[in-house]
């Protein structure tokens, strides 16, 4: 089995995508602690650790990965979008864009056969020529590069439209030809709409459901669907947390359907809203049953002030959604585990890719590995 290390893995959207598309994921880096505790929780066969990307050098992650430099196959991974994204202040000296630059930095001191970054489409603005330029000519020379190019993750059968841009290389001596067209959507994709996602999850929602145990509710599983398969079944090997996955198995019992406490004034407002429309005051939009999610926002982390991001309003509730309703707009299965409180569990959903796109690009890298 090819393995592959994931930089800035987050909660896993990357590594359960790697994972189903047949990759063995060896390693894992993550500075954020409760980001780590999950990645744990889930790939608990990884090997993981919390130093920065921007200390680590190649040797360092053959040592933690336990795997000698030419048994890496891929590095893939999110490095920090904040900087770039047009929802923030699109700064261009915000200091973590130079970890956009040490993902390459390292990719050349590994030199696996391939690679894969994302990052958001505010990376393509011209002002950041420079910055791209800069981490994509380490490796111009060692590989094959594929013009960057985005992708919607609903085109791809997630519930939600969140887009992101993808950097692809690799090494033609081990990889066969690739394009922007090998990764292009297959035309036959089931379309998945909020309403099909949210289906069989419990829609009334105790406002007093705060803590962790409140959020085990038993659900409604879906029909034989390529979309049910993935949201609860399909699980790698050595991937996930057996209690949370045996629990699931024989109960139904999924976890994160939290409650939260609206006002009555709140809720009154949120009830009233129609379908695509924002609230005046919160800016929460309400979901479109037969429309998609867009982009789940991660709000900030406590070196920026503990924000929390605005969050969608249920279809037919006057409420914000669930963490669990949000990981399966995210395209997440509901056996994987997140924090076990809402903000950070919002706040690794939000930072993540869905998985669901992540598995058809990885699939196509995968399937073009020579012997």
């Amino acid at each position: 089995m090819s393995n592959v290390i994931d930089l800035f893995s987050g909660v896993g959207g990357l590594s359960l995508g790697a994972a189903r598309a047949g990759f063995n994921v060896a390693g894992a880096i993550e500075i954020d602690s409760h980001a780590v505790s999950s990645h744990i929780r889930n790939f608990p066969a990884t090997k993981h650790s919390d130093i920065s990307v921007a200390k680590l050098s190649g040797k360092n992650i053959a040592d933690i990965s336990g795997l000698r430099i030419d048994e890496i196959d891929g590095i893939i991974g999110g490095p920090p979008c904040q900087g770039f994204s047009t929802i923030g202040k699109q700064d261009r000296t915000d200091k973590r864009n130079n970890l956009f630059n040490d993902f390459f930095r390292i990719v050349k001191e590994v030199q696996p056969r391939f690679f894969l970054a994302e990052n958001v489409p505010g990376i393509l603005d011209p002002k950041y020529d420079s910055i791209q330029e800069m981490a994509l000519a380490q490796v111009a020379d060692d590989y094959e590069l594929i013009t960057p190019f985005k992708v919607k993750a609903s085109d791809y059968g997630a519930p939600t439209i969140r887009t992101r841009v993808l950097f692809i290389g690799y090494k033609k001596e081990y990889i066969d030809k690739l394009s922007q067209t090998s990764f292009a959507p297959d035309a036959d994709t089931q379309q998945i709409t909020v309403e099909k996602a949210l289906t069989g999850l419990p829609a009334n929602i105790d406002p007093n459901w705060i803590k962790e145990q409140d959020g085990w509710r038993k659900i409604v599983r879906m029909g034989d669907s390529h979309f049910a398969r993935n949201i609860h079944g399909r699980v790698p090997e050595n991937i996930g947390h057996r209690e949370s996955i045996e629990r699931f198995d024989t109960t139904d019992y999924v976890s994160g359907c939290l409650g939260t406490r609206h006002t009555a004034p709140v809720a009154e407002r949120y009830d009233s809203l129609l379908p695509g429309k924002s609230d005046k005051i919160s800016k929460s939009t309400r979901l479109v049953s037969t429309g998609f999610c867009p982009t789940l926002r991660a709000g900030t982390g406590s070196d920026k002030g503990s924000f929390q991001a605005v969050r969608p309003i249920h279809p037919t509730k006057g409420r914000v959604i669930t963490p669990r309703e949000a990981a399966r707009l995210q395209g997440f299965p509901d056996w994987f585990q997140f924090h076990r409180t809402k903000w950070h569990s919002f706040r690794q959903i939000g930072n993540s890719v869905s998985p669901i796109l992540a598995e058809e690009i990885l699939t196509r890298i995968h399937k073009r590995f020579n012997d």
